[in-house]
């Protein structure tokens, strides 16, 4: 007790003082320069069951540096391979392989066991059991015929020979036919055949059981076996024994309960190995045959372990655990009862590995830990080996501690190495593993490729590799951009092999990464590099489609990647590629998919690829049609007036069927016409069709979807209904004269569908209403109307249109009104009275016209008026060009108004009644006044202006509504937006057109507002603007300026001023005097007329130093006045250049000068004044 707890607590000490063990590097460049003890790579398997008609060939590999030596061990000896010619090794190998051709093969069974060697240790492969295959022959028996009772139990033993491996078992018969397995007859797991029950049909002499051995692929076979099944309908026991029946039953016909064939008894037990499978049967008899089910006692069956057989006969579980263990309950079950069995199953295991021993490379001084980590049940035994030796026959070495499944190994030293094996074994097995330990002083070595570029996408992880290889286990340290050293952390995680993660990767995380590995014995360092990526992703997913046959399909797949990222679309079509078609063309973001068919019916999916990373979306394509028409159309349930049509619908082409639409053909009366007949919802297959008589029906239907109707389907056969007397008479019936004196009754003729037979007339029966008469009656045919002459002028008729033909009368006819027809009106309104309210407005009324007189419908009455003359007129100024105006008031009204009306005027006024044949006579005429109104805005508003007054002259209005009583002025000072000053109000008598405004300001705009008046009041008014110097607004009435006497010697003054002007310039000219622009008159050749100065307004003169002055012109008016620059009156403000010009109406729009413009050649402006010359050109 006390050495085991001091050993524990020296294993603690080990285990935290030990250098971890170094991993065997996998580079073989990194192998190949160091020793290495051997290791088994290759070996046979442990049961190798060989034939005996080929070579044996055990196999045997190893590794290790230098190359190892083998040898083999038989049945636990040397075994000399040099001394048997018949064995021979493979060069460079320890595969034997072992020529039987012509020896016994038994001499060569036995357990081998193959040894590799070399200078740093020895390695053992498994024992491996050679043994031959055997396919040994049936033992000879004789085979007695079976006589049986029908519906009782039957087992055929197959009982097979021995074999290895065990054979294969079936049933046949003499034709090599395999026997028909059911829940009534099968075969058990030995190859056993059962009956649960049997039957007449059973009775055959030739049950064969067979067997076949898979190594040499012989089959044999028993002896046939006879049976014979007996119906009886009684027996006993002596019966039985005079046909030597082998079963018997106490009740041969009748059914009984279930019972269990095999395994017998209530329980059995059942015991398999951990990972094998596990194989339960349960076989019954009983009539009716039972079925069969399975539970496990306080558990589930694995579903995804378990499997049944042989009609749940048997029930299999794969690869079998621990939990696996327990009570499985069989049932079987027949309509007379249950019976259930238990097996209870154990589960053992041979040796498996939880941690088999693993090769460690340790520096000098340097402690490791073998652990060899087994489980079984029973529990396994662990014996420990050192080169093939078991350790308590190894010498002693203090540096080695065994505590069962652990050997420490404590500063270990150089010359040390050696391999060690572990077994573990129990009573169903064992397991054997090689651990060589080899002490080794080695400098860091980094296995990673130098400068390697990692790629990753952002939010992902990012492992940076540094494999490295050293003897002590090199220290990793790694760097960021030589810079910063990481350590583990939230970001960063660095691994026990060195590798550096990056839990989630952002673009910050890019750049160079150092590792640098360091032991005792040197240094080493290497560079990698870390790209981080955007994620590709799809930014606009392809959308689910309901395309038409014959149609195109379009995809969009829009995505986002990284630039550095070169991408690659690919299109699936249900997952797998696209079909080689040239229908299908696929663009950078999109699929196009022409004339669709229904095979391109799927779910298509866009697939991004990088070379990191990619992103899918998938959407489907449904093909849609028109149905296919439905077929087979079938009339049942006839009678008279009705049938029942059935169809089978067609193909609806993935859009649900909405309705079916049912046409008819009348191939008596409209052949080749299809005509609708109904409707029925797109779920129904049949309908129930009313019918009329006389008609040769052929029906056909068409279905309808989302995208339209189907192609007609085949016309049913034709279907005839008897004729009988119409069931309808004509509709549409009406009397209507057309002139006076007749009646014309008319009405919509029947069809040939509704006519119901042969023979189709019309009897039309009429009587005038409210006259104590008989009925007229007439019988037509092939008409739709019939004129009846001698009639009263608009007098009421009944009227009765009845079907008939060769079968009967149709029912009886409605009677309606008609009305013979209309003349014109006889009379005229009476007591016409006319109401005055305003000057505008009157109101008209009269008497209603008799009825009888009016003899027609009414429709209203026409009021005709006129204006005679204005009551301020003489009757010979009368207004001859007045026309009359038209009223018609609809109905039955006697009075209505008439509107817009002219003040103080004289009306005249009659009425006629109106009726569908026209007007009657009018009414005797009526006169009447409308009172005065305020007058209309006079005709015209003149504005003469002068320097410090105005003359205005005006018109009387053209409508003056009234006797006028005089006008009113209003005028005040105003600018061309703001009204500015007090309003002043002038009157003046009817007879004054004219008035002159003195002692007003000079250059100041007035605004003018002048209307007329009559008792009732004033009228409208009429504005104008002006000032005292011109005109400056639009006036409301155009005056032509040209004709005013101020104009015209304006016009005079400024023509001499020009020409006086024109004389001095020649003067001046003549007399060689300076003129400034002489190098321009040459260089343009077209002198222009020069402004005049300032200060006296004569023309200016250049001097040569003021060549390069701008001009500056005055802007002096021409009739001499003072100029008025400041002035906002100005008349230079109204024209271009300071000039102007007026044109009919008498607005200023013109100009009288040039207009400016610029010296291009010396680049300045200069202001030109209003030039008397150019205001002549205008006018010329």
């Amino acid at each position: 007790m006390d050495f085991r707890l001091s050993f524990g607590v020296l294993l603690m000490v080990f285990l935290c003082h030990m250098t971890s063990a170094l991993e065997v590097p996998l580079d073989p460049k990194v192998l190949e320069g160091l020793p290495q003890p051997p290791t088994i790579t290759l070996q046979s398997p442990k049961d190798y069951i060989f034939d005996p008609r080929e070579n044996i060939v055990i196999h045997c590999e190893a590794k290790g540096k230098p190359h190892p030596s083998f040898s083999w061990t038989r049945n636990g000896t040397h075994f000399d391979v040099e001394k048997d010619p018949k064995v021979l090794m493979k060069p460079g190998s320890g595969t034997l392989v072992i020529d039987i051709s012509g020896e016994k093969a038994e001499a060569y069974e036995g357990t081998y066991q193959c040894t590799a060697h070399n200078d740093h240790g020895t390695a053992v492969s498994n024992n491996i059991v050679i043994r031959q295959s055997r396919s040994p022959l049936w033992s000879k028996e004789r085979i007695e015929a079976i006589t049986v009772q029908m519906g009782v139990s039957l087992v055929l033993q197959c009982r097979p020979p021995a074999g290895l491996p065990p054979p294969v078992i079936f049933w046949m018969d003499n034709n090599f036919q395999r026997l028909p397995l059911d829940r009534r007859v099968s075969q058990a797991l030995n190859g056993d055949l059962y009956f649960s029950n049997v039957l007449s049909e059973d009775t055959r002499n030739d049950y064969i059981c067979y067997a076949r051995f898979p190594h040499t692929q012989t089959i044999q076979q028993k002896q046939p076996i006879s049976v014979t099944v007996l119906e009886m309908d009684t027996m006993n026991e002596t019966v039985a024994s005079l046909y030597n029946i082998t079963k018997f039953s106490a009740n041969p016909a009748g059914e009984y309960r279930p019972g269990f064939m095999t395994p017998l008894g209530d329980t059995s037990t059942e015991m398999v190995l951990r990972g094998e499978t596990l194989e339960l049967e349960c076989i019954a008899e009983g009539l009716p045959t039972p079925e069969m089910s399975w539970q496990k006692d306080g558990g589930e069956l694995p579903t995804s372990r378990v499997s049944f057989l042989n009609y749940k006969k048997t029930v299999k579980i794969s690869d079998v655990s621990e939990a696996d263990a327990g009570d499985y309950t069989c049932t079987a079950t027949n309509r007379l009862g249950t019976v259930d069995h238990v097996i209870k199953v154990t589960v053992k295991a041979a040796p498996f590995w939880i941690s088999a021993p693993r090769n460690l490379i340790l520096a000098p001084n340097e402690t490791g830990i073998l652990t060899c980590r087994v489980n079984g049940d029973p529990k396994p035994e662990i014996r420990w080996f050192i080169n093939g030796v078991p350790l308590e026959n190894a010498p002693e070495d203090h540096t080695r501690k065994v505590d069962d499944d652990t050997v420490i190994l404590s500063n270990v030293q150089s010359g040390s190495s050696a391999v060690y094996q572990c077994n573990a074994s129990n009573e169903f097995g064992y397991l054997i593993a090689n651990a060589f330990v080899s002490v080794l002083a080695e400098p860091p070595r980094v296995l990673t490729p130098p400068n390697q570029v990692y790629q990753v996408i952002t939010n992902s992880p990012a492992l940076l590799h540094c494999a490295t290889f050293g003897s002590p286990i090199p220290t990793i340290t790694w760097f960021k951009d030589s810079k910063i050293s990481i350590k583990s952390g939230d970001s960063y995680v660095i691994h026990e092999n060195g590798t550096l993660e990056i839990n989630v990767a952002q673009s910050q995380n890019s750049g160079k990464y150092t590792c640098i590995a360091t032991n005792n014995l040197g240094i080493k360092e290497n560079h990698v590099f870390l790209e981080v990526k955007e994620p590709t992703r799809i930014l606009k997913q392809p959308e689910y489609k309901v395309v038409q046959r014959g149609m195109s399909a379009i995809f969009e797949c829009k995505v986002k990647h990284d630039p550095s990222l070169i991408p690659t679309m690919t299109w699936l079509k249900n997952n797998g590629k696209l079909p080689d078609d040239e229908r299908f063309e696929v663009d950078a973001d999109s699929l196009t998919i022409k004339d669709v068919t229904d095979e391109d019916e799927g779910t298509y999916t866009c697939i991004m690829s990088t070379t990191l990373d990619r992103d899918s979306a998938s959407a489907m394509l449904t093909v849609v049609e028109k149905p296919d028409p439905p077929t087979d159309l079938e009339l049942t349930d006839q009678t008279e007036r009705s049938v029942r049509l059935t169809w089978i619908p067609g193909d609806e082409h993935n859009s649900p069927t909405q309705k079916f639409l049912i046409q008819f053909e009348d191939l008596l009366h409209q052949p080749n016409v299809w005509v609708n007949f109904t409707e029925v919802p797109g779920m129904s297959t049949t309908a129930h069709l009313d019918l009329s008589p006389y008609v040769y029906y052929s029906f056909r239907v068409l279905a309808k979807n989302q995208v339209g109707y189907s192609q007609p389907s085949q016309a049913s056969r034709q279907y005839r209904t008897n004729p009988a007397a119409p069931d309808d008479n004509p509709s549409h019936v009406q009397g209507e004269g057309t002139e006076p004196g007749n009646l014309v009754i008319s009405w919509r003729s029947l069809t040939g569908l509704q006519s119901n037979g042969p023979g189709l007339e019309y009897k039309v029966q009429w009587r005038q209403k409210d006259v104590d008469q008989e009925w007229s009656s007439r019988t037509v045919a092939n008409a739709s109307q019939l004129v009846v002459s001698g009639t009263p002028v608009f007098a009421p008729y009944e009227i009765k249109v009845q079907s008939l033909n060769d079968y009967g009368n149709g029912p009886e006819a409605e009677v309606i009104i008609g009305y013979s027809g209309e003349d014109l009106p006889l009379s005229a309104p009476d007591g016409v009275l006319v109401m005055v309210h305003n000057s505008t407005v009157a109101e008209v009324h009269w008497e209603p016209v008799s009825s009888h007189s009016i003899r027609g419908k009414l429709k209203g009455y026409k009021v005709y008026y006129r204006r005679e003359r204005g009551l301020h007129e003489a009757e010979e100024e009368a207004d001859q060009e007045s026309q009359d105006q038209v009223l018609t008031f609809n109905g039955n009204l006697t009075e209505g108004h008439l509107p817009g009306l002219q003040p103080y005027s004289l009306y005249n006024l009659f009425i006629r009644v109106l009726n569908s044949k026209g007007e009657g006579p009018p009414s005797p005429d009526k006169q009447f006044e409308t009172p005065e109104g305020v007058p209309g805005p006079p005709s015209f508003l003149q504005v003469n202006p002068g320097l410090d007054s105005l003359t205005l002259e005006w018109g009387p209005p053209l409508n003056n509504n009234g006797r006028l009583i005089g006008y009113t002025l209003r005028y005040q000072p105003a600018n061309a937006t703001i009204e500015t000053g007090l309003v002043k109000i002038m009157d003046f008598p009817v007879n004054e057109t004219t008035v002159t405004l003195d002692s007003l300001n000079s250059s100041v705009q007035y605004k003018f507002d002048l209307n007329a008046k009559t008792i009732k009041g004033a009228g409208p008014s009429i504005t104008k603007e002006a000032s005292t110097f011109m005109e400056t607004t639009v006036p409301s009435r155009h005056v032509d300026i040209a004709t005013q006497g101020w104009f015209i010697g304006l016009m005079c003054a400024i023509a001499l001023l020009i020409l006086v002007l024109l004389i001095v310039c020649f003067i001046k000219r003549n007399k060689g005097g300076k003129y400034p622009v002489k190098e321009k008159e040459e260089a343009h050749q077209d002198p222009e007329i020069q402004p005049m100065k300032e200060d006296d307004g004569t023309f200016g003169e250049y001097s040569d130093t003021e060549d390069h002055k701008p001009l500056k012109g005055s802007r002096t008016p021409s009739n001499g006045t003072v100029r008025r620059d400041e002035s906002d009156d100005s008349l230079v403000d109204y024209g271009e250049g300071g000039d102007g010009q007026f044109n009919e109406d008498g607005s200023f729009i013109g100009q009288y000068s040039g207009k400016k413009e610029k010296d291009t050649h010396e680049g300045n402006e200069s202001s030109e004044a209003p030039s008397p010359v150019n205001a002549m050109n205008s006018f010329v």
